[in-house]
Formats: C-alpha cells, sequence, structure tokens
C-alpha cells in the first residue's frame, strides 16, 4: 500500500466519514478539516461559495490532511486536485439509515453542538424537503454519493489519486490499519 498523505473521505450523511476522518487523522498525526464545520456558520448560515473555497484551498496546501465531507459543487475541484487518496463509505442504506437515525435523535436528546453553535432540531425531523431533514437527505443521496464517486474515478484528470470503497465495516477496520502501518503509526 502506498503511504496516503492527503486524504478525501465522501459518503452519504451518516456513514461515518467524520468518525473515520477523526481517527485517521489522530493516527496519522495530520489535520483533520470538516467541510460542514466550515460551511455551516451560526443559525446554519451557509458561508460564502468563495471565502469556502479560500479556506479549503489554504487548509489543504498543507502536506498532510484527511477531509470529510462532499461539497462537490463548491469545493471538490479543490480537494482531488490536491488528493492522493479518495475513500467512499459506501455503506448499506439500512446501516446508514440507522446510524443517522440513532445519532440525530443522540444529538437531540444531548442538545449537541454541532459547528459555530448551530444544534440538531426535533422540527427539522419532520420537513418534507430533503434539504431541510438530514434523515430524508440520507435516504434520497444515497445512490448518488455511489456515482458521483464512480465518474470521478473514471475521469482522467483524477489517475494520480487512489479509490477505495469500503463498503463494511470490517473493510473499514481493515484500510485504517493498512493506512496507519504505512504510516508506522
Amino acid at each position: 500500500m502506498s503511504r496516503p498523505s492527503r486524504i478525501a473521505l465522501l459518503g452519504v450523511s451518516g456513514s461515518g466519514k467524520t468518525t473515520l476522518a477523526r481517527e485517521i487523522a489522530g493516527r496519522l498525526g495530520c489535520e483533520h478539516i470538516e467541510l460542514d464545520a466550515i460551511h455551516h456558520l451560526a443559525d446554519w448560515t451557509p458561508i460564502d461559495r468563495d471565502e469556502m473555497r479560500r479556506i479549503v484551498s489554504d487548509r489543504t496546501a498543507a502536506d498532510r490532511w484527511v477531509v470529510d465531507g462532499n461539497y462537490s459543487r463548491m469545493v471538490a475541484d479543490i480537494v482531488m486536485a490536491r488528493a492522493d487518496t479518495v475513500v467512499l463509505l459506501d455503506l448499506p442504506r439500512r446501516v446508514v439509515m440507522w446510524r443517522i437515525v440513532a445519532r440525530s435523535l443522540r444529538r437531540l436528546a444531548r442538545r449537541e453542538e454541532l459547528w459555530n453553535g448551530n444544534r440538531e432540531r426535533l422540527r427539522y425531523l419532520f420537513k418534507l424537503r430533503p434539504e431541510e431533514n438530514i434523515i430524508l437527505w440520507a435516504w434520497t443521496t444515497h445512490g448518488q454519493r455511489r456515482e458521483s464517486f464512480d465518474a470521478a474515478g473514471a475521469d482522467p484528470a483524477n489517475a494520480h489519486i487512489t479509490w477505495v470503497r469500503i463498503t463494511s465495516d470490517r473493510e473499514r477496520a481493515a484500510w485504517v490499519d493498512r493506512v496507519a502501518a504505512a504510516h508506522g503509526s
């Protein structure tokens, strides 16, 4: 296995991107860049596109990092140009849905702050628009992540990238161990 040092993690909401990113960044001793934390300002206000691009560009200029998040229309070109490894967490829909529901309920019960003072709100779980309901968002975008991953992997502009698809927790654990071993950590 090569020694990945600029890793982008993709996947539907609830697939475990942030959890994996924190673990890998910790094991490799590098920065974890969470795109949701950059994008969502206070009161769920989205950051200006140009400002997000500037921040992501600055932070991915480093030699080693782990980015988690999709934001394909905003910053994928920056991340893909600099990444040496892209990982798709492509878990079965039933697993993702179980995790997203459990995570949302836990965050609600504990009133967990996500980013910049934002918290999940119960009323959002009853919204009918996927853009406003994280559970519906995970359901409706599940297959789209796979398609966009496959298209990006086939793009000659991304030939410099190692593409990894993880479809189970067992594969995830094995991949983490291989990456850590490649880095001697």
